[in-house]
């Protein structure tokens, strides 16, 4: 169809990493290999957790929704992303690409809000932990995770409208393997300034309170830390906030990197890369940081396959 002298795009074809065809059957058999481990690995944790009475707290209770965030964000991408090495050059709707923005956008805000909130759980459970129990209630815990799910809606609600009402025009090859903002705008032949601003207040309004949150509370872990006389107590402690900085530090460096930059930043196969770490990397890593370095979820494991073997 055309308007003026453009040709209206109403689907798109991902180019993915078809620049590269003498990778794409090593490509396609580790990418399949990070899904699956990324189902197995966060279905695992959300059943162990829920199956297994010593893990019903409040950071375990964070964690599997955490669990949840990050199979479906992985989810919502990489069946597509399979497919564009077995299928050539098959499109996706206009309105695909904005449902599969939309989700992506929500579930990683999710995932930021869900980082915040185990980073101030930690700090009620270092800091206060005579009135862990009371701050920590059942209902607070239950709370915080449906605001962490409505911020990722609203998120993407006000974002998806004003990215996916553009023009998109004469090229529809979308230099990425999934609908995201930078190469999404570069098809535009509209004004995209509004949605570049909008975007850039969200995420970071998003990034910067998350942020706030994990650092004000390990500021006061690392005071409360300091405080144990015995070597050995301050390890025990900082043990057990290990796991969720190594997770917190990865998933904020590649999203700052990514989202809080100017769109004329954006390059094509540096941000393929770093796009592959927070969509199928981190989901795949968070279950394999947080039981590898727990005691708790490695007991609760043995326990469950000891169960299994002798029933």
């Amino acid at each position: 169809m055309a308007e003026g002298n453009h040709t209206v795009v109403t689907d798109f074809i991902f180019q993915g990493f078809m620049d590269h065809p003498e990778l794409q059957v090593p490509l396609f058999l580790l990418f399949l290999m990070i899904y699956v481990i990324t189902l197995v690995g966060n279905l695992g944790m959300i059943v162990l957790i829920r199956f297994n009475s010593r893990l019903h707290t409040p950071m375990y209770y964070f964690l599997s929704s955490l669990s949840l965030a990050d199979v479906s964000n992985s989810s919502v991408v990489a069946p597509r992303l399979l497919m564009t090495f077995v299928v050539q050059a098959k499109p996706i709707s206009l309105a695909a690409c904005a449902a599969q923005f939309f989700f992506v956008c929500n579930f990683l805000t999710n995932e930021a809000c869900l980082l915040a909130v185990m980073a101030y759980d930690r700090f009620i459970a270092i800091c206060n932990p005579l009135l862990y129990s009371v701050v920590m209630s059942k209902r607070l815990c239950v709370l915080l995770v449906v605001a962490s799910y409505i911020c990722g809606f609203v998120n993407a609600v006000v974002q998806t409208p004003f990215i996916f009402t553009l023009s998109f025009c004469d090229t529809n090859v979308i230099h990425h393997f999934f609908c995201d903002i930078p190469p999404i705008l570069k098809l535009s032949c509209s004004d995209t300034h509004n949605a570049n601003t909008v975007h850039f207040i969200l995420s970071t309004i998003v990034v910067t309170t998350t942020i706030l949150i994990v650092l004000f509370s390990y500021m006061y872990i690392l005071i409360a830390i300091l405080k144990i006389h015995s070597a050995k107590g301050r390890r025990k402690t900082f043990s057990t906030c290990a796991s969720h900085l190594t997770a917190v530090t990865i998933f904020y460096g590649t999203v700052i990197f990514m989202y809080l930059r100017p769109s004329s930043g954006y390059t094509t196969d540096p941000d393929k890369i770093i796009s592959v770490f927070y969509i199928l990397i981190i989901p795949m890593l968070n279950p394999l940081i947080y039981s590898l370095r727990n005691k708790e979820v490695k007991d609760a494991f043995r326990r469950m396959i000891n169960r299994k073997v002798c029933s």
